[in-house]
Order: C-alpha cells, then structure tokens, then sequence
C-alpha cells in the first residue's frame, strides 16, 4: 500500500454514509465480516484495480465474477462506446438483443426462448413466475446456502450476504410467502425425495445453484444434479438451474455443459452482460411460451434488453469462444489452486479447498466442505485475518468467507505467483501470532 494507506478511502467511506445507508449501495461490499475501511475503487485494467489511494490490486473478485475477460477489455470498451454512441436506451427491440439471445442459446441447448432482463434477481423471480403459472402450483423448494437473488419467497437460508450477516432470512419477508418455501440441505439427495415423496402435488419448481457460490464454493455430488432431473420429472415439478454465477464462468455452457445435466429453465446473469447490468431467463419452449405477450404470465422491463449491455456482452461472448480460452483458465485457476494449498501446508495453517473451473474459495477449516453447514463451520476470525493481510500485500479477495474467489484471464503467472507468495507470508504470519 502506499504510505498513506486507505485514507482517502476512510473519508470517502464516511462522506458515503451521510447518503447512503452502511455506506455502501450492496451489504458485502461494507467489510462487515472482516473488518477495516472497504477501498473505494478508482479504476480497473485487466487484473488489477487501483484504489482512490493510490494503491494498486490484483483482483479476484471480478465483480463478483462476470469480468472473465479481466478490467476494461478493449474490446468490450469499444463495444460499450460504440452502442453508446447510438443511443444508450430505446424501450424498442433492437437487433442486438436477438444476437445475443442467439449466443445464449447456441451455448445453453436447454434454452429454446431466452427472455433478457436487467438482474439475475429478476431472471429468477421471473422463472420461478412462470414454473408456477405453467405447473398451478405454489411451492418452491431451494436448497440451504444457495442464493437466489433478494426475492422475498427466496431469502430462505440464502447464504452469502445473509450468511456473513448471521441472519437466516430477511425481516419484511411475510411469513405467509416463507411458507411457501422449502429449503433442504445442499447435496442431500435423500432430503429432496423424502420431500417430494411427500409434497410433490404441492411443488411448483425446484431451484438450484449447480454449483453452489453463495456459501463459498460447493460442488455437486456426484448423483446430485440427476437425481434432481428425476425427482422432478416423476413429480412433475420445473427443475430451475440458477446460473447466474456458473453460466459462461465454468464452461460456456455452465454447470449443465460440465455435468450433462439438463434443467427446464436456467437463470443467467452477469458474464453475458460482459460487467453490466443484466440477466435473463430461459428454457423450454412450451414454458417460455406462457410468457407475455405470447403467454399470459407478465413480466416486463423498461431497460430489459439494454442496447449498451447487449453489445458489451456480444463481444464478452465472443472472446469465450475462441480456440483455448477454457482450458487457459483452467490452467491458472489450478496453479492458484495448488500454489495456496502449498503454501498453507508448508505453515502448518488448515484450509479446503473447494474449487470448480475458475472460480474456488479458500475455507478456514480444515476436513471436507460438501453442505452450509460445513461451510458455516469455518474459522471467520482466521479468515478475516487471511484477509486483511492480503489485502495489504495488494491481493484484493471477496469480503466474505462465503464467496467465491474468481480467476480471469488477464491473470498471469506473475500474477498467481506474487498471490501465492503473499498468501505464504500471511499465513506464516497468523501462525506467528498464535
């Protein structure tokens, strides 16, 4: 850091909560969980970010994964100014929607109608919408740990924000629409058809992150995702692959590309926005039919379909397709990896690692990390000291042990090796003071 360290950063933290509440317009991004001044970012190329202080980061938080490509692609700059250059709004369709409607289904098979909206929010309040409307039922069942955006009838043991916050769901969610809520272990198989054995009349929708990010990461079990397709196809219940992270970020055809899975509806966000605002929902076509204005299920937006984030995420889509790009951020997602795990084996700290293509958390724990349960029994305190120091040796990592870490392509071998190294110190450091 500089010598100055984060002092800008304070009073620009301090003059941001006189107007807006915690200082912060989304709750992780205060620093609740690990404590100290969050740096308020001046500007981003590639890997890194540099604060108003001066100090530069490598950056593995990608805004919160979207930013595959790194800060400020030029090509996506140049997308971006473009599309702007031609008006930055219309509430009319445009070309570019249906380009990139077209992209989205060329890499998500499953998804016959594609319907653009502003916020994986919205996409899934959307999809969940039109499975109850298509099947004329009430429940959803959601797994715990697995976050599904801030909709009321989803803030159900929703991890992540809520997770770092200790608050299970959200006051101002009415009881009567928790109620229509079932939230079962992740990775319990058994749980999901004693519930369906038992209420499958009553489903309207099972919805899951495929891979979970939102407790940290946790993959699937093997035997997991299939059982879902079945129980749902026996109860006649929409299956819901909450994509939002996964989509485009650990294969171009997500979780259901790496697992040959295949849902009814898949929710998608961010990556195809190439960092702005964005979501969409879609899936198959007798459901996606029943969508207004060929359906009558009404779901609206004035900015859905945005021109600049259609274009910006075009040339996102782009980029993913050339010869390599995956197996690249393979690559150096592993030597991240295996740098980290090295590093707190030779410091005798305990660590999991769970990881799945490019993106991982580090849990402060040691033994296996398969559920929310397992993930909420990690050390908060060592990992928030994990943090901070990394955080002064210029390594920017999630706020949070219950995100995720993202890799990009703009990182380098320079860049994983001087996070390793950095990592070694903290970790040496932690045990140092006991």
């Amino acid at each position: 850091m500089t010598k100055d360290g984060l002092e800008k950063s304070k009073a620009a933290f301090e003059r941001a909560k006189k107007s807006i509440p915690g200082g912060v317009n989304s709750p992780v991004r205060a620093f609740g969980a690990v404590g100290g001044t969050p740096p308020f970012i001046a500007k981003g190329k590639g890997a890194r970010i540099t604060d108003v202080d001066g100090n530069e980061y490598i950056d593995y938080v990608g805004s919160w994964g979207p930013l595959i490509l790194g800060h400020a692609h030029p090509q996506v700059v140049e997308a971006i100014r473009e599309a702007a250059e031609d008006g930055s709004s219309f509430g009319a369709p445009t070309e570019r929607e249906t380009l990139l409607a077209e992209e989205v289904k060329d890499a998500f098979p499953s998804m016959a109608l594609v319907r653009m909206v502003s916020s994986g929010t919205e996409a899934v309040m959307s999809a969940v919408r039109l499975a109850r409307a298509y099947t004329g039922r009430d429940k959803i069942v959601k797994f715990d740990g697995c976050y599904h955006g801030h909709g009321d009838y989803l803030l159900v043991q929703a991890g992540s924000g809520l997770a770092t916050a200790g608050v299970a769901s959200s006051p101002g969610v009415p009881e009567r629409t928790a109620r229509d809520t079932i939230s079962l272990p992740f990775n319990d198989a058994d749980a999901a058809a004693d519930c369906l054995k038992a209420q499958g009349d009553r489903v309207a929708a099972v919805i899951v992150e495929p891979v979970a990010g939102n407790m940290g990461v946790v993959p699937p079990e093997p035997g997991f995702l299939e059982a879902l397709r079945d129980l749902t196809t026996t109860h006649g219940a929409v299956l819901i692959f909450d994509e939002v992270i996964t989509g485009f970020r650990i294969a171009r055809g997500g979780a259901q590309e790496r697992y040959g899975v295949t849902p009814d509806l898949t929710t998608l966000g961010k990556i195809i926005g190439g960092g702005l605002p964005v979501g969409c929902y879609g899936g198959r076509g007798d459901i996606m039919k029943g969508i207004a204005p060929v359906g009558s299920v009404y779901q609206a937006g004035t900015l859905s379909g945005n021109p600049v984030t259609m274009a910006a995420g075009l040339a996102t889509l782009t980029e993913l397709k050339r010869d390599g790009f995956y197996d690249a951020l393979e690559t150096t997602a592993a030597s991240l990896e295996a740098g980290i795990v090295a590093a707190a084996k030779d410091a005798d700290a305990e660590i999991t690692t769970n990881r799945v293509g490019s993106m991982m958390t580090f849990f402060a724990r040691g033994g296996t990390v398969r559920n929310y349960v397992d993930a909420k029994a990690s050390d908060a305190e060592r990992f928030a000291k994990f943090h901070a120091g990394m955080l002064t040796r210029g390594v920017y990592l999630a706020p949070s042990q219950f995100e995720a870490t993202f890799v990009s392509a703009a990182h380098t071998e320079a860049d994983v090796a001087a996070t390793v190294a950095a990592a070694a110190a903290v970790f040496k450091e932690i045990a140092a003071a006991g």
